[in-house]
């Protein structure tokens, strides 16, 4: 199964966000920013891409993220993706980027973390910090407010990540493992507004096992 389509919001279901069609520079875009109601990161905040429920394939995204006028100083244009997400949100795989982190950026620290994959519930970017866990983050060649592809490949228990089409991350063993199954969105954290254009859809598997979904 091949999906594409042209990110509008009839298109998508809110999580703890707010969604909506808007323009950029003069193109119809889809606008997602995190309800005030979820004030810790890493948390169950994205727009739900309707109708497409999968196990393993590829989602590709266009997106651009602002930082908000009342951004914290913490906030670092956080924007990504969500995949094998149950219906009820309580779990889902993700990766997300950190353009103020990217090039631009003169921290080497800050630099180095570019990127990230984390796991809900539970699995955050302050839980891998916190334990010294390494391979979850990676530096990306992308700046705020600029356009940007975001493509997640995800096989079994291994996912890997590009960005504008260079692959800059790579996880052997997802933390929910081999059988998550569930839905797609747009992740969107603190202080950001996220843009969306296109995007597209491969499944490898449209009716996996059922015995291999949680």
């Amino acid at each position: 199964m091949k999906f594409e389509c042209h990110a509008e919001e009839r298109l998508f279901t809110a999580v703890h966000t707010q969604i909506e069609n808007t323009l950029l520079d003069g193109q119809a875009v889809l606008r997602v920013t995190k309800t005030d109601k979820v004030e810790q990161p890493d948390e169950n905040t994205y727009a739900v891409l309707n109708g497409i429920h999968l196990h393993n394939g590829t989602i590709e995204v266009r997106l651009r993220s602002r930082l908000l006028p009342d951004a914290p100083d913490h906030a670092r244009g956080f924007v990504g993706i969500v995949y094998r997400a149950k219906e009820d949100s309580s779990e889902f795989e993700s990766f997300y980027v950190r353009p103020t982190n990217g090039r631009s950026c003169t921290d080497p620290v800050r630099k180095a973390h570019g990127c990230q994959y984390f796991s809900y519930p539970g699995y955050t970017f302050s839980y891998f910090r916190e334990f010294g866990i390494l391979g979850y983050e990676a530096p990306v060649d992308v700046d705020i407010d600029e356009w940007f592809t975001l493509k997640a490949v995800f096989q079994n228990e291994q996912a890997t990540f590009f960005v504008n089409d260079a692959l800059v991350l790579t996880v052997p063993q997802m933390k929910h493992g081999f059988g998550q199954s569930g839905a797609l969105g747009i992740y969107v954290d603190i202080g950001t507004e996220a843009f969306v254009s296109d995007i597209k859809v491969i499944s490898d598997d449209e009716i996996p096992n059922p015995n291999l979904i949680k």
